[in-house]
């Protein structure tokens, strides 16, 4: 016969313990999947049917948008953090720091898609160089548990104060090595237990580089892709299950953009670019990761209780070197194919025009004509030490650094000079030194702000046009400052191709086959997510994104959208700097921006 005092106590149990499957059931599971470099446009169920399944069963965010600079890191800080880059201070994924790291990072010029510059960042700049709190380390304050699993940089971006591997888990291309976050022996187990090895394989075919005439990859990112899934669908998911706890993971996808990058399909020419077989098969293969995600959530059955939220970084474009004037395509370089400019023209350009000394960012002076040119950007002046003009590329857009005695003089001569060449797009310079003829203030596209790193005293995009399809967005092309050849896949400009990022959301929380007409970016994504898990995110800076309360399941009608076009005043030649964006809830959203006649989708 069993006790009254036992009965009670294991009534007293079962209770609980229904009350914690309750408590449980009440707190969504998240997962946020990011397909680097995903075109809107070019989701159809025939291209990418777990997308586009996405998109069809829940809400279709068809008026999203990436943030300018359009790379990948400033929208990883905007995805993480619900900020602008104004706040945020990542500005792209190479960006000016002022005196050099630690060797062997002897440049003023930090690329953040590395683990080991994002520890020295943190170093730098109060031990979270963003300044803002993570939607991750939000959630484990709220008990959930997190993960981020993808690409080197964006990964760690993610989660910044979790490299410790004590509290979030941070898998990516450096795990394993001395860079990488630490796992916990009881992960590593079970990485053990799944039979998967606790290193990241090689990324190799997409790290193309060499000379011109060298023929890219002509496969997906497919291997390294699997073992990232692997990693979350027959280690983290599980544990998550197991443990009774709700759960934030963040999966960043490397396809399709590492593949789009470094395509064979297009040596040295724009078509077939990031539209032949390998772009196709690379967004496949992102497609098929975020279904074997969602499989595995239903196995597990989690989903009736699972958010799964899909966005892109940014669009994408296809590589040119072409300029008509531009005095780096006169000399001979080997790795550039005659006649085309080299990576780090607009140094060469500026060099010229401004009468200064090009030097790498170790202070080394470059002769170009000797078949030199720059790699990862470029120092202008006659003293190293004390450069007057800093150049970080970052693609399809350049950052200006204008660290010399009297950078208000400096920002009217380099202004003059980037109005005169044909692969300028739009020029934004910072408030303190203009306003100045042809160019736009960069507060006007939020790049001004709270952030704790050097703010760009210019921000330049370059020219973009289409290759000649039907949907320029779809064929664009871009000049623009890199390492890959022409005809291979690039981003970062202002114009529509690269800022229309594919965004969509499906779950308990959303609404069921809605299309959304409002203005959204990326910078919306963690104040919404805060809104359905409950996060507090207290802000340091004010450019915040919104709560895409119309997307809700409870949610009521979208915010109304007005258009806005902001234009400069003309350069003397008549060059002028024109602004598309949409303006809701208080928020702005930019469409593309640029000289007319050089900007795909720019309505003028």
């Amino acid at each position: 016969m069993i006790s009254p005092t036992r009965f009670l106590a294991a009534g007293l149990a079962l209770a609980l313990a229904l009350f914690a499957d309750a408590a449980q059931a009440a707190q969504r599971n998240v997962i946020i999947f990011v397909a680097d470099g995903l075109r809107s446009r070019i989701v159809t169920p025939q291209t990418a049917p777990a997308l586009a399944a996405v998109r069809a069963e829940g809400v279709d965010f068809r008026n999203s948008h990436s943030l300018f600079p359009t790379v990948t890191t400033p929208n990883a800080s905007a995805i993480a953090t619900g900020h602008y880059l104004g706040d945020t201070g990542d500005f792209g994924n190479a960006i000016f720091v002022g005196a050099s790291f630690p060797s062997p990072y002897v440049s003023p010029i930090a690329g953040l898609e590395d683990d080991a510059v994002l520890r020295l960042m943190n170093g730098r700049y109060g031990g979270n160089y963003l300044g803002e709190v993570n939607l991750l380390k939000a959630a484990r304050a709220k008990g959930y548990a997190t993960a981020v699993v993808g690409k080197l940089g964006p990964a760690g971006v993610q989660d910044l104060t979790a490299f410790d591997g004590e509290d979030g888990v941070v898998v990516d291309d450096a795990t394993g090595g001395e860079d990488g976050a630490p796992l916990s022996a009881e992960l590593l187990a079970a990485f053990k237990g799944a039979g998967l090895h606790a290193q990241a394989p090689d990324r190799g075919l997409n790290s193309w580089g060499g000379a011109y005439n060298m023929p890219g990859v002509v496969v997906a990112n497919v291997e390294q892709q699997a073992w990232f899934l692997n990693v979350a669908t027959q280690v983290l998911l599980p544990r998550f299950k197991a443990a009774g706890k709700p759960f934030v993971l963040v999966f960043w996808s490397r396809d399709p953009d590492g593949t789009q990058h470094n395509e064979g399909d297009s040596l040295n020419t724009l078509a077939p670019g990031i539209n032949g077989p390998t772009s196709l098969a690379a967004i496949r293969n992102a497609s098929n990761n975020l279904q074997a995600l969602r499989d595995t959530v239903k196995a597990l059955g989690l989903e009736a209780n699972t958010d799964i939220v899909v966005t892109a970084d940014h669009g994408f474009s296809v590589m040119s070197r072409e300029s008509g004037m531009s005095a780096s395509a006169k000399y001979a370089y080997p790795d550039v194919k005659p006649g085309f400019m080299p990576p780090g023209f607009l140094a060469i350009d500026l060099a010229q025009a401004l009468g200064l000394t090009l030097y790498d960012t170790a202070g080394f002076p470059i002769d170009v004509k000797a078949g030199f040119h720059p790699k990862g950007g470029a120092m202008l002046g006659r003293d190293p030490q004390h450069p007057d003009v800093v150049i970080a590329p970052n693609g399809g857009a350049n950052l200006i650094y204008l660290p010399g005695a009297d950078p208000k003089a400096m920002a009217a001569k380099v202004v003059e000079a980037l109005t005169q060449h044909d692969y300028t797009g739009a020029i934004f310079v910072r408030d303190a030194l203009g306003p100045l003829p042809g160019s736009l203030p960069t507060s006007a596209v939020n790049l001004a702000g709270a952030a704790r790193t050097p703010a760009p005293d210019i921000a330049v995009s370059f020219k973009s046009f289409s290759t000649g399809c039907a949907d320029a967005e779809l064929c664009g092309a871009e000049v623009a400052d890199s390492d890959q050849q022409q005809g291979q896949g690039i981003h970062g400009s202002f114009g529509r191709q690269d800022t229309h990022n594919f965004m969509a959301a499906v779950g308990p929380d959303f609404r069921k086959g809605f299309l959304d007409p409002a203005p959204v970016s990326n910078a919306d994504w963690a104040p919404t997510l805060a809104h359905i898990l409950g996060l507090d995110m207290p802000a340091h800076g004010a450019l915040t994104g919104r709560v895409m309360a119309e997307a809700l399941a409870d949610g009521g009608a979208p915010p109304e959208a007005r258009k806005i076009v902001l234009r400069s005043a003309p350069a003397a030649n008549g060059f002028t700097t024109v602004l598309n964006a949409q303006e809701a809830d208080g928020r702005r959203y930019f469409d593309a921006a640029g000289m007319p006649g050089r900007t795909i989708g720019l309505e003028p």
